[in-house]
């Protein structure tokens, strides 16, 4: 097949999470000998060079470069407006013309979008199959991001997720099938009660790059992993150095923690101030700490869809302790292949047992590998959306075939 893939992050290198699910949807079909033309925003002079390496995954590419300042300006002018004002930072005049242009001229099989924020570029587009993956549903993101808002920026949030979440329910009225990353996702995409047919696949990880060592690690380091000019990362570890570290470190005052992500905000940066605590911004590969540490700390209050920092974690043999909230996004059940903590002293209290009890940490470290293979291999996967595509493309010449799935 012919198909048209558009996502909002230039899917290569896939070194964060929202490009790893579209890289490998993209290699994926590629490699099962569809014709892919791949089409999305590059945000830097880096970016865009490093993302021609999608070359050796597609049959060929279009990318339209943006810049800060001019985004923020066009998300400004969609305040007053019923347009989501995060639509605006994912829009490019250029990229628009071009996909007009290129759907005018060649016939398609198959349109394929990740992400409800590049939606728009296709979405009035008759006459071929459609497939939007919302992945997480974003609005809800907003809403909750409103609760942990100083106001007047809370009442920003809160109208921003509305808005957003009036446009997911017009978005999914136009696309034939719409798709989520999760369970979770997916009923509350399904409680719109806006689009015809429905479905979910989860994220894999590469296990065999993210792999377990020789065992060695220290018993008092702890780790986080992600990128910290994300406000959920930001938000869980300045609460978890102000609340949790301290329980910890009175029973261990030797615990160690590094925060390893790009980007680190000045109040993330500061935390380097406190006893034991390492901010390590960028690095070249974040393996090395998960592999030194004795367990790694999710404890994100805002999250959607699969934290895939919590995959590559007990891939690698790393035991978790996350948030019920976190863990919700990853096929795996407390306290058998991932401990789930949600207040301090239930954290506090993980962390603890983790560290006194060697055989504890080794169970959960074998048993967090065994689902991650079991469960979040990208393979099956990428077998969901055969299925999901075969029906859709199918369903579009007999209309009935559509319907809502829920496996």
């Amino acid at each position: 097949m012919k198909i048209l893939y558009v996502c909002h992050r230039f899917p290569f290198p896939p070194k964060r999470g929202g490009k790893i699910r579209p890289f490998n949807m993209i290699r994926h079909l590629s490699d099962s000998g569809h014709d892919v033309t791949v089409a999305s925003l590059a945000r830097s002079a880096q970016e865009a060079g490093e993302g021609r390496g999608i070359a050796s995954y597609c049959s060929r590419y279009e990318m339209a470069d943006v810049r800060a300042p001019v985004q923020i300006i066009r998300m400004v002018a969609r305040l007053p407006t019923l347009t989501p004002s995060s639509m605006g930072y994912f829009y490019s005049a250029s990229l628009a013309r071009r996909l007009r242009g290129l759907t005018r001229r060649e016939r398609f099989d198959l349109i394929f979008v990740h992400c409800s924020s590049v939606a728009h570029y296709v979405a009035d587009i008759r006459g071929v199959p459609k497939i939007l993956d919302f992945g997480d549903m974003d609005s809800q993101k907003w809403l909750e991001y409103a609760r942990y808002k100083p106001f007047p920026l809370s009442m920003g949030y809160r109208l921003e997720g509305i808005k957003l979440e009036r446009e997911e329910k017009r978005l999914a009225q136009l696309f034939d099938i719409c798709t989520a990353t999760t369970k979770a996702e997916w009923e509350t995409l399904q409680s719109y009660h806006a689009a015809g047919a429905t479905d979910w696949f989860p994220n894999g990880v590469d296990s065999g790059y993210f792999a377990p060592h020789d065992g060695l690690y220290d018993p008092h380091a702890i780790c986080f992993v992600g990128r910290m000019d994300y406000y959920p990362n930001q938000q869980c570890m300045l609460d978890f150095c102000a609340h949790v570290l301290p329980r910890v470190q009175a029973r261990w005052p030797g615990t160690r923690l590094q925060i390893v992500g790009a980007d680190p905000s000045p109040a993330v940066r500061k935390l380097a101030e406190l006893p034991g605590v390492t901010v390590t911004g960028s690095v070249p590969d974040v393996r090395p700490y998960l592999r030194r540490s004795a367990l790694m700390v999710a404890p994100l209050n805002i999250a959607r869809g699969t934290q895939n920092k919590i995959l590559e974690a007990m891939a690698m043999g790393v035991p978790v302790v996350t948030s019920s909230v976190a863990a919700g996004g990853v096929d795996a059940l407390p306290n058998e292949h991932l401990f789930t903590a949600d207040t301090p002293e239930q954290s506090s209290r993980a962390i603890l047992q983790l560290i006194d009890n060697p055989g504890v940490r080794a169970r959960l470290a074998h048993a967090g590998r065994e689902r991650v293979l079991s469960h979040h291999a990208w393979p099956s996967s990428m077998k969901r959306l055969d299925a999901i595509v075969e029906r859709c493309v199918g369903a579009f010449r007999t209309p009935s075939q559509l319907s809502v799935q829920s496996q």
